[in-house]
């Protein structure tokens, strides 16, 4: 060569192109850039997951377990937990099949990001492909509201001299920032960022509730009422269905072949974060919470209280991929642009956030009706009919583990999770979170300035949950008391 410069690998990451360059190094700037900006590593991968999962239903999981009583909180967070990791681990066998798949007929993905739809699409057909787009789209919609609604409340708990739809206005405007993010591949210090505040939120709400000790009178009834056990059951199933984002995370990966065991991984450490906190909080609070879906409202407020955070962007990246292929904008090389264009995609998140400001019922709701059928449903059936035949079987790029009991065991697996999540999640779940969900409209309203800022008396609840809710405080009760904040 000409030059003592010599190209000695051409790496496709997801959808950029990297050279590995032989006799120059790199200068300062792009090896900063390359520590904090270019992610695509087993690590990078769990991160992502690890912060994804949990994210804002952390502050929602107290409500939960007050709703569902303590044993019952216990064993629906690990057996949502396996069952969600099972469904991941599905999920990443179907995009290797369908990677595969396509790279054999010389299919070019430098510049396109795998999505979830197109590997129903490549392996099942359009009628599939559309369902899983509506579904998925419809979650991360409300998955990027419930995010915001979450940040909102959480900075209210900082500085109240404006109330939360105030506060959803300025958050909504921040994060729209998250359009300058080009891809999963860009996540690493968000994603390093986001678990480091997971995990002090988590620890901060284990630790504050054990030193406060229990309120005078706790009292522990859960669960009694159907509605209520349903409601926060869902909500669990939510907590653990965090991965609609799996595909994108998988496809900014250096070795996507590796993300089997990541997302299991990153359950069982979320899993020391979320049971500690909520079976704390839960334990030194009792049927408080049940008027008290954000954790932070009932806790004394302090400094350490203060710093606690729950980071925003990961639910919304992917709607910014589909919005850029609806408009032909998905490979263009200008960042700017692409920024620009994905804007529009921030307006109804923020406009749906302004008016169901129901932090905590909405989580319940959005699982029940969509992450049951996006994250686990979806996904079953997909890998059943994607292998019915043998002939698939047998050219299948991953053989299942004898652990599993191979193809017969997998299957047996994947319509136990379809009927299980079709009769309990979507089933009850969804009548009790709607029931739940309408409640809270009666209750305060749509577009409510301030959702359970300070206690308010429902009107005209339903007969059926006039004995559903934690009882009242006193007239004579303290309402400045950051009990009731």
């Amino acid at each position: 060569m000409a030059s003592s410069e010599k190209v000695v690998e051409t790496a496709i990451v997801g959808n950029y192109v990297e050279m590995e360059t032989e006799g120059k190094s790199k200068d300062i700037k792009s090896k900063v850039s390359d520590f904090f900006w270019h992610g695509g590593s087993v690590y990078d991968a769990w991160f992502s997951c690890a912060s994804n999962q949990v994210a804002q239903v952390l502050l929602t999981l107290p409500y939960s377990f007050s709703q569902l009583g303590m044993l019952s909180g216990i064993l629906f967070q690990l057996f949502y937990g396996l069952m969600g990791s099972w469904t991941a681990y599905i999920i990443s066998v179907l995009y290797v099949e369908y990677r595969t798949r396509k790279e054999r007929e010389k299919v070019d993905f430098r510049n396109h990001v795998i999505q979830w739809f197109e590997v129903l699409d490549g392996l099942l057909g359009k009628y599939w492909r559309n369902v899983g787009l509506a579904f998925n789209c419809t979650f991360l919609l409300f998955g990027s509201v419930i995010q915001l609604i979450a940040c909102a409340s959480n900075i209210y708990y900082i500085n109240d001299n404006l109330d939360k739809r105030t506060w959803t206005y300025i958050f909504g405007a921040c994060c729209a920032t998250t359009v300058f993010i080009p891809s999963f591949h860009n996540y690493r210090i968000w994603s390093f960022l986001g678990l480091l505040m997971t995990t002090y939120t988590a620890w901060y709400l284990t630790v504050a509730s054990l030193l406060h000790g229990q309120v005078e009178g706790v009292m522990h009834s859960g669960p009694t009422k159907l509605v209520l056990y349903f409601t926060g059951a869902t909500n669990i199933l939510y907590t653990f269905g965090g991965h609609a984002v799996t595909v994108e995370i998988m496809h900014a990966m250096w070795k996507p072949q590796k993300f089997k065991a990541i997302y299991l991984l990153a359950t069982i450490y979320v899993l020391t974060l979320t049971l500690p906190s909520a079976a704390a909080v839960y334990w030194a609070f009792g049927d408080m919470l049940l008027n008290h879906s954000n954790a932070f409202s009932i806790l004394p407020r302090s400094p350490f209280r203060d710093m606690a955070f729950i980071t925003f962007g990961f639910a919304c990246t992917p709607l910014y991929f589909v919005w850029e292929k609806a408009i032909g904008m998905h490979e263009c090389k200008s960042l700017c642009k692409r920024a620009a264009a994905r804007l529009p995609v921030v307006i109804p998140i923020w406009f749906l956030a302004i008016v169901f400001p129901f932090f905590g019922p909405i989580n319940s709701t959005v699982g029940s009706l969509l992450v049951s059928f996006t994250v686990y449903i979806i996904p079953a059936l997909a890998h059943i009919f994607t292998f019915r035949s043998a002939h698939a079987r047998e050219n299948a790029v991953n053989q299942p583990s004898k652990y599993f009991g191979r193809w017969v065991g997998t299957c047996i697996i994947n319509i136990f999770i379809v009927v299980w999540v079709l009769i309990v999640g979507f089933g009850f779940g969804g009548w009790a979170s709607m029931v739940n969900f309408v409640h809270q409209i009666d209750t305060f309203g749509l577009f409510t300035k301030c959702y359970q800022c300070l206690p308010q008396l429902p009107i005209s609840p339903p007969s059926h949950l006039l004995n559903a809710t934690a009882p009242l405080p006193p007239p004579t009760a303290n309402l400045t008391h950051p009990h009731f904040l």
